[in-house]
């Protein structure tokens, strides 16, 4: 296959689920099998407009009930580990995490000096779970304690190393609080027997890595699970000797790219230009089609950066900008609050990429994505700030 940037784009905007519009009303059972396809769906708090994994499925899926993603996760279809950071996961991939707890020295090591140091502590909280059942935070009342990222209490420092050690399980959430309880207790039928020999592991979550992007260059694989870079490459090469992947060049790249075999023709018909990006949304910061920075800039010529830890007078863009998608190109930014008391939502700033062309296919696009961006959150209005270029502010408002 003859590929170029342009296929690379379009084959990982069909592999991520976001080259088309959804064509029905997403229903609960639609959120499995979208973040299989992705492979992961990465968790975070901050809750500007909604929390990042509900905007995810929302770029992909459209309307859908938040609560659809606790209720599958208590139906025990999926599970929380750290992947790409802290991710809901498919628990048929339970076994490959598991592996990695066990067998690989970087993984599972959250808070392992200072449960060291604080052992009594790491005992009460075992004690009281064996004799409650599942808890949260919230249901100890110690004093807390600071971390240099916050405050919190002694017993969920204790909650977390247990967590990342495996030794407890986050079976469901309420109110997005986890409640911890014992991984024999979630899990019942698991036997540590099951768990394949750590490289093993490795190679499968390379390969979910490479199906997941559609097409992977070398440099992008290992990001998408945090993995370490080391021996990536010799493994990827032995991968491709045993059949598991095809390797390609790509036009102007020097690194080669790596295509798993049940995205062959989805490849094909990118470089063929069969595939035609018709989709428009807004991205969370931590969608995994844009996660990787570098990555982004390299297929997308989008230069992107969350700015939500930086200080307010250093930010260009905003506290929580997310990447519009129009037709398969990144072509802007905006920065969204969602004020539910007011029920009103506000665009701070509305940002177009440079030579981007305004015209009325994208004024449409955009007006309708916004309006449907608005009623998801149950909100009533929708006030637009700012707009570069500025006269984009009367069009959409």
């Amino acid at each position: 296959m003859r590929l170029t940037q342009e296929s690379v784009r379009l084959a990982m905007l069909a592999a991520q689920g976001l080259l088309s519009p959804p064509s029905e009303p997403a229903q609960k059972e639609d959120l499995l099998p979208v973040i299989k396809q992705m492979g992961y769906l990465q968790i975070d708090t901050i809750h500007a407009v909604r929390r990042s994994h509900h905007l995810v499925l929302w770029s992909r899926l459209g309307d859908f009930e938040p609560d659809w993603l606790f209720q599958i996760q208590t139906e025990g279809q999926l599970f929380e580990y750290y992947a790409h950071a802290l991710c809901y996961l498919p628990i048929e991939d339970y076994p490959i995490f598991r592996s990695m707890i066990l067998y690989d020295d970087h993984t599972g090591n959250h808070w392992k000096k200072w449960a060291d140091a604080n052992q009594d502590v790491v005992e009460r909280v075992q004690t009281l779970l064996q004799e409650n059942g599942p808890m949260c935070s919230a249901d100890f009342e110690s004093k807390t304690l600071y971390t240099g990222w916050g405050s919190v209490k002694a017993e969920k420092l204790a909650l977390l190393r247990m967590f990342s050690a495996g030794e407890v399980m986050v079976p469901y959430r309420r109110k997005f609080q986890r409640y911890y309880d014992f991984r024999e207790r979630v899990l019942p039928d698991w036997n540590d027997a099951n768990v394949p020999d750590v490289d093993t592991a490795r190679k499968v979550l390379l390969l979910k890595a490479v199906l997941a992007l559609g097409v992977a260059r070398q440099d992008w694989v290992a990001p998408y699970y945090h993995f370490k870079k080391t021996g990536i490459s010799k493994m990827l090469s032995e991968l491709v000797a045993d059949g598991h992947l095809h390797q390609e060049q790509v036009d102007g790249w020097a690194l080669p790219v790596y295509i798993h075999p049940d995205q062959i023709s989805l490849v094909k018909a990118a470089a063929q230009g069969d595939l035609t990006p018709t989709h428009t949304a807004l991205l969370s910061p931590f969608d995994p089609l844009v996660s990787d920075r570098d990555r982004t800039r390299a297929v997308f010529d989008f230069d992107y950066t969350m700015e939500s830890f930086l200080p307010a007078k250093d930010r260009k863009y905003g506290y929580f900008c997310l990447p519009i998608l129009h037709k398969g190109k990144l072509i802007g930014r905006l920065d969204p609050k969602a004020h539910r008391k007011q029920k009103m939502l506000e665009i701070k700033k509305i940002y177009l990429e440079p030579g981007v062309v305004v015209n009325d296919d994208l004024m449409d696009a955009l007006k309708s994505t916004l309006e449907a961006f608005t009623a998801w959150h149950e909100l009533d209005t929708l006030e637009i700030t700012d707009t570069d270029p500025p006269e984009l502010i009367e069009v959409l408002q």
